[in-house]
């Protein structure tokens, strides 16, 4: 049926790359790039989540701000409803931020200490409708407010009165009160409690289903990602190592690296945590600033051959709509 649909974002072929100074060289050795996001493509749907995970380092929340401009990238193609935006004018990406939204990682550190939450979460719509009157304003912030699990008696509050989960839910409500089409999560969860995990996720995705709105959701914790992501994309080192529907990839893991982040989930189950065998990844994250050759993940995986060292590997299908970066698959 996806193929019938047309996407709300096309990404094709994005790099982002950095020039970085070795603050010990000499100042006429040459910067070095560094590939953050190195060639990322996919299609996303309106109403649908796409999961993207990996470990730090490997470009996640720089392709996350890629898609929104706030780190332009340096080459690729950034559609939104059919309309180019990379290297759009700000004043083209102005008109488009309204229709996507972000939530950061750390709610209390994305929320500006000298505004009350009125003022937060009011802010996008006195930038994006400056003909709004207050009362309008307020009305709306209330409603939002209500909608996210907060009440009026704290719209006067300041974000240090409130715990990390309020003011992750601050920060939902800012995102929202646009009512966007796209909100991309950058890590969202990762710095609240499990309980309070849970709540954030079930809350996003009862917001979902009431507005339809697509999410990004970026995250280490794969047991996070299944629950409420319809795709899941998972990168190493600036790459796609492996795309695939969320029950393929979570009952059938084609990519060595997969396979070995899905072994390191918990299980519920004691007896089945204890004689479950983990597969455990060599080594460290290369340097971004000197990956490996031809494949970037060989220098740690247990299947690497010869020509994982010649070729770098592209997503290629392997069943359905499942894509594996992978030259032995």
């Amino acid at each position: 049926m996806a193929e019938t649909r047309q996407p709300i974002l096309s990404v094709r072929d994005v790099r982002v790359e950095f020039q970085i100074k070795d603050s010990k060289g000499w100042p006429w050795t040459p910067a070095r790039s560094l590939k953050a996001v190195n060639g990322i493509s996919f299609d996303l749907f309106a109403g649908e989540t796409l999961g993207v995970v990996g470990e730090s380092g490997c470009g996640k929340s720089t392709l996350a701000r890629a898609l929104l401009n706030l780190n332009p990238a340096n080459s690729g193609s950034i559609k939104w409803l059919g309309q180019e935006m990379q290297g759009a004018s700000e004043t083209a990406w102005l008109s488009v931020r309204k229709d996507i939204q972000m939530i950061f990682q750390d709610p209390l550190a994305s929320l500006d200490p000298r505004m009350t939450v009125a003022q937060i979460i009011a802010e996008p719509l006195r930038t994006h409708h400056p003909a709004m009157s207050h009362d309008e304003v307020m009305a709306k912030v209330r409603a939002i407010m209500g909608r996210v699990g907060l009440t009026a008696q704290q719209i006067n509050r300041y974000p240090h009165e409130f715990s990390g989960g309020q003011c992750q839910r601050i920060g939902i409500a800012r995102a929202l009160i646009l009512q966007p089409r796209l909100i991309v999560c950058d890590e969202p969860v990762s710095a609240l409690d499990v309980s309070i995990q849970a709540q954030i996720i079930n809350l996003l995705k009862e917001l979902q289903a009431e507005f339809g709105l697509a999410l990004i959701f970026i995250a280490h914790d794969l047991a996070v990602v299944r629950h409420i992501s319809h795709r899941v994309m998972v990168m190493y080192l600036g790459r796609a190592m492996e795309f695939a529907d969320k029950r393929a990839l979570y009952d059938d893991p084609r990519h060595p690296y997969t396979q070995a982040l899905l072994s390191a989930i918990p299980i519920p189950d004691p007896e089945l945590e204890r004689n479950k065998v983990v597969q455990l990844l060599q080594g460290d994250l290369p340097s971004p600033l000197n990956p490996p050759s031809g494949c970037v993940f060989r220098t740690r995986c247990p299947k690497a051959q010869g020509q994982c060292s010649e070729q770098v590997p592209s997503l290629l299908t392997v069943r359905g709509d499942s894509q594996v970066a992978c030259l032995l698959v």
